[in-house]
């Protein structure tokens, strides 16, 4: 299809005549053509949003790197990692040392024990080692759900991202470790206050 303000082109294989040979004249000169004028640019109405022709802009030059990210502070991931800390290895110390308290008193506090009734009441010899088993274990699940909850903002931001990735996998695990350290204390303390070691 053709711009409405240029002529159709010619058709497909479409050779001009060609003038016929002269025994033994010289050819003719060529005659010189008049210059092709150029193709021509309409300029935009005014108020129009200047756009490239066809479309599409030029390349402004060659491909080039976008610039690397600023690099960011560790801050976020170390303090994952601390929080991680406490929730991993600090709270199970002192929820072990509770641990062995209560385990050492158990035994005789078993004996008072009624299997009849659900009261918790026979702990309250140990309740002071009881409360304090409490608060390492709510100090240290708070200190896992921000560990885990700072890692990720630490890895999706990638500030100390390496950092992050070790507190949120301790912040993970750090339950366990809790409660394996809690039970064996339980049963060394109650071991040891029957005398059976």
């Amino acid at each position: 299809m053709t711009e409405p303000q240029f002529p159709p082109p010619p058709p497909y294989g479409a050779v001009p005549p060609v003038p016929p040979a002269q025994g033994g004249e010289a050819a003719p000169a060529y005659q010189s053509r008049p210059p092709v004028p150029g193709p021509q640019y309409y300029a935009n109405p005014p108020g129009a949003y200047a756009a490239p022709v066809g479309g599409y802009s030029a390349p402004s030059g060659a491909y080039q790197l976008t610039a690397p990210a600023p690099k960011r502070g560790r801050v976020l991931g170390v303090v994952a990692f601390v929080l991680a800390i406490v929730a991993a290895v600090v709270a199970p110390i002192v929820g072990g040392a509770a641990g062995y308290s209560i385990g050492f008193e158990l035994p005789s506090v078993m004996e008072r024990l009624d299997a009849s009734t659900s009261d918790l009441s026979f702990l309250s010899p140990v309740r002071d080692q009881v409360l304090m088993g409490e608060i390492s274990f709510w100090l240290g699940t708070l200190a896992g759900i921000a560990a885990i909850v700072l890692g990720i903002m630490a890895i999706v931001k990638r500030a100390g991202r390496a950092f992050g990735i070790t507190g949120l996998v301790i912040a993970v695990v750090g339950p366990i470790i809790f409660f394996i350290v809690l039970g064996v204390s339980l049963t060394l303390g109650a071991a040891d206050g029957s005398g059976s070691i």
